[in-house]
């Protein structure tokens, strides 16, 4: 067995211990949910009714309760959720134009029809209440999700989500450490499997750079592509490389040190790269991929978002289409492919990933909790990891005690 790796990068967890009774019973015919006597109507939540920074959040014991509105859609209660940078991000207006068509495609909503809004991307937590098309979940299994900007999200009692987003959680993981690891492990998968091509069938022996290797991305990509036999290279800093070389990295360069580009040139060429970072690494980084073999350029940095919130969605979309085309274009007559990679929520890719999780391949280990109370310090905590690139927060609410 390989030896176990570590999915160590800096995560912030948030216990909340005031949980209301549950009947977790399996049951077709009673929906079981709470001893609550407000029929669940409404729970507990952290909101934001505006767009803006901290003190934007707020707490209420009286946002509505999910509900089911389509035959393949699950509700979970939620045993830990996680706050990743998107999530700051949010807060403050970010992807807003194109978040909104997505909820509202036609338009027939007024502005601000989103608030109040749930953050809180992951999700591990228990099947409370399932539709009338979701067979391959049973109400009381213990599940992880990554879920979509476009929904509510898991800072909340309860959260309704498609039952193709939706994984059994691994069982060597509790729901704290599970709620670590889906909305990274996701984006990973999107953009090295969905984008880039790679399964864990056609990785070995492949050559793998990772620019920015020491965030939560970085950091999952490590240990998946190690997992499926590929020879990875990261970029990091002077302190951040015994930590990545920890995770299996088999080559480190550390970007203090001086331009990284001159010591990646001299280096056999790449069949992948990753790249965490975005800016000038563009001009450079494609010269290190072999020419005429396939091989492909990933960035997960891309403009897409902030030209729709500047110019708005048809003249942002237009912009974009146009700014991907002209560098894919490029890059081609080089024999090189240029990419962008998003997030993708994803169930059967949780499916594999929990396989790789349950054989000791990625552990993820949790640094600190806080309580539900405590959203707002966990916000401040992850905005200082963000603004150094470097640190996923992690919120957990808590498991039902045993």
């Amino acid at each position: 067995m390989r030896a176990v790796r570590h999915l160590m990068h800096s995560k912030w967890l948030l216990c909340r211990s005031n949980s209301p009774s549950v009947n977790t019973s399996v049951s077709s015919h009673v929906r079981l949910f709470s001893t609550s006597n407000r029929c669940m109507t409404i729970m507990p939540a952290w909101v934001i009714d505006k767009y803006g920074g901290n003190d934007a959040l707020r707490f209420t014991r009286n946002a509505s309760f999910p509900i089911i509105h389509y035959p393949n859609e699950v509700i979970v209660r939620v045993f830990a959720a996680a706050l990743n940078p998107i999530d700051v991000g949010m807060r403050g207006g970010y992807g807003s134009s194109t978040l909104s068509m997505k909820r509202d495609p036609l338009n027939i909503k007024q502005t601000g029809s989103e608030f109040p809004l749930i953050l809180g991307r992951d999700v591990s937590g228990v099947v409370m209440e399932r539709g009338l098309d979701v067979k391959y979940f049973n109400e009381g299994d213990e599940v992880w999700a990554a879920i979509p900007p476009w929904k509510q999200g898991s800072l909340a009692e309860f959260v309704v989500l498609s039952a193709n987003e939706v994984s059994h959680k691994p069982k060597s993981l509790s729901h704290t450490e599970a709620a670590a690891i889906p909305y990274v492990a996701t984006t990973a998968w999107s953009a090295l499997v969905n984008t880039g091509g790679l399964t864990k069938d056609n990785c070995a022996k492949k050559r793998i750079l990772i620019l920015g290797g020491s965030g939560g991305v970085g950091t999952f990509a490590i240990q998946m592509l190690k997992a499926w036999g590929a020879h990875v290279t990261v970029t990091c800093s002077q302190n951040a490389e015994g930590f990545v070389k920890r995770l299996g990295a088999d080559h480190v360069v550390d970007y203090t040190a001086g331009p990284v580009e001159q010591p990646l040139s001299a280096l056999e060429k790449f069949d992948l790269i990753l790249d965490n970072v975005g800016g000038d690494t563009e001009l450079w980084a494609l010269g290190l991929l072999k020419p005429w073999s396939g091989a492909k350029y990933v960035t997960l940095v891309t403009p897409f978002l902030q030209n729709t919130d500047l110019l708005g969605i048809a003249d942002g979309m237009l912009q974009t289409a146009a700014t991907m085309a002209t560098k894919a274009f490029k890059h081609l007559v080089k024999g090189v492919h240029y990419r962008w990679g998003f997030f993708a929520p994803s169930g059967p890719a949780l499916d594999e990933i929990r396989e790789i999780v349950d054989a000791g391949q990625i552990h993820a280990v949790v640094e600190e909790t806080f309580s539900f109370s405590q959203v707002p310090q966990a916000f401040e905590k992850m905005e200082k990891g963000h603004a150094r690139g470097k640190t996923v927060i992690q919120i957990s609410k808590g498991e039902e005690d045993s």
